[in-house]
């Protein structure tokens, strides 16, 4: 890109960012290594590991090596942590994107990262949405902040199966902590909330999809913590409706109850597009969770049912403690931001190398993490400074490989 394409500032930006986020870091070698890392990764090249990004970034061939070998001690044995450092680059992030908007939601859900070879940590055969199929890979679980107009990835861990988890002897190899065990990943996403919130972070309304929602000890959980969600659940959850005298219907799964209701979905667009608007079909109810005789003493809740057009039966299921009183627009507008997380996957894999780590070392992947979503929070906050929010990424990504 050409310095007149450049956004004013953005290199002296990004240098003063970096020094700020990378203050925790204990002396000038590790934030030199982190500076280093962190402009291969915002820099062209297919692949960025470490190896290539050493080779990018040395001008003397001979020099490569002992770069390469820099990086490496850098991700795998440098003591540093990861959550101050991820921390910081959110704050960042957050108060540019809260120039246009304020915070309205906290979206979880997990992406696969693909491997060949057993030994990365956490590696097995499970399913994958990256790859809609079970497929050798590890999972991260995530939590990303977002508003109508952007996201921030503020936090990644990753999922440790049970399978590893009882194989001490293989988590040594892999630099897996003695400590980390297997923790289901409703649990690892709960521990990147309650850290977000002690963080006080802006609030938002939690959504996630049913692998996470469907889990009542989950939902229970984001209760306590004063969270309003609106959270995926399966076909066969069990709900009995709340007439309005109160008084509660047989139960039945979620996906009966959207058949009795056939005749009473409606038509609605939550977004009007330049070209296509985004509408389907949707009906709402409020419910109580369960079959037991204690659901009288449950708060209601709404149930969303989309049932799109062409389709043989409802196929998205919702629940929420969104306020009664919220109009059926807005809580589909609230569901649907969802699709953000996948947004941040997609730039997070194809612009910044998220999942180009190839160390083998639990320690290492989430130093690799952490780096790339320093990137992308610095992306961010510049697309939300200089652009406005119709602004294409690729605009903004150039800009900053040049200052990078």
């Amino acid at each position: 890109m050409h310095d007149s394409e450049l956004a004013p500032g953005a290199e002296d930006r990004f240098n003063s960012y970096l020094d700020e986020t990378c203050a925790p870091l204990r002396d000038k070698r590790q934030k030199a290594s982190f500076a280093v890392y962190a402009a291969g990764l915002l820099a062209d090249g297919s692949r960025k590991s470490m190896e290539p990004i050493a080779a990018r970034s040395c001008g003397d061939p001979d020099l490569v090596p002992a770069l390469h070998q820099r990086l490496i001690h850098f991700t795998t044995s440098a003591a540093w942590k990861d959550a101050p450092i991820r921390l910081r680059a959110a704050r960042y992030a957050i108060d540019a994107m809260e120039q246009h908007e304020a915070i309205t939601t906290w979206i979880i859900d997990d992406t696969g990262f693909l491997k060949q070879g057993k030994h990365s940590p956490g590696v097995q055969r499970q399913y994958t949405g990256s790859a809609g199929k079970r497929t050798n890979c590890q999972i991260g679980v995530s939590l990303v902040l977002a508003n109508s107009h952007a996201e921030i990835p503020i936090d990644f861990k990753l999922y440790i199966p049970q399978s590893w988890a009882d194989d001490r002897a293989r988590c040594q190899a892999a630099r897996i902590p003695d400590e980390v065990g297997y923790v289901p990943k409703w649990k690892l996403a709960l521990d990147m909330v309650e850290s977000a919130i002690e963080a006080n972070l802006p609030r938002g309304i939690v959504l996630s999809d049913s692998g996470y929602g469907n889990t009542a000890a989950f939902r229970d959980k984001l209760d306590s913590l004063d969270l309003l969600y609106a959270v995926d659940v399966k076909s066969n959850t069990q709900v009995r409706r709340v007439g309005a005298n109160g008084k509660l219907g047989k139960p039945m799964s979620v996906k009966q109850l959207g058949r009795r209701l056939k005749s009473k979905f409606a038509k609605t667009t939550w977004r009007e597009g330049s070209k296509v608007d985004l509408n389907s079909r949707f009906v709402r109810i409020r419910v109580v969770v369960g079959k037991s005789g204690d659901d009288e003493n449950q708060t209601p809740q709404w149930l969303l049912i989309e049932w799109p057009k062409g389709e043989d039966g409802p196929d998205h299921f919702v629940l929420s403690t969104l306020p009664k009183s919220i109009p059926l627009k807005e809580m589909i507008r609230t569901v649907k931001n969802r699709w953000r997380i996948e947004r941040s996957y997609e730039d997070l894999k194809g612009e910044i190398g998220l999942d180009h780590y190839e160390g083998r070392s639990f320690i290492g992947w989430h130093h690799h993490v952490t780096v790339a979503l320093v990137c992308y929070a610095y992306l961010v906050a510049e697309q939300a400074r200089a652009f406005s929010p119709q602004a294409s990424w690729s605009s903004c990504y150039g800009s900053i490989q040049h200052a990078a």
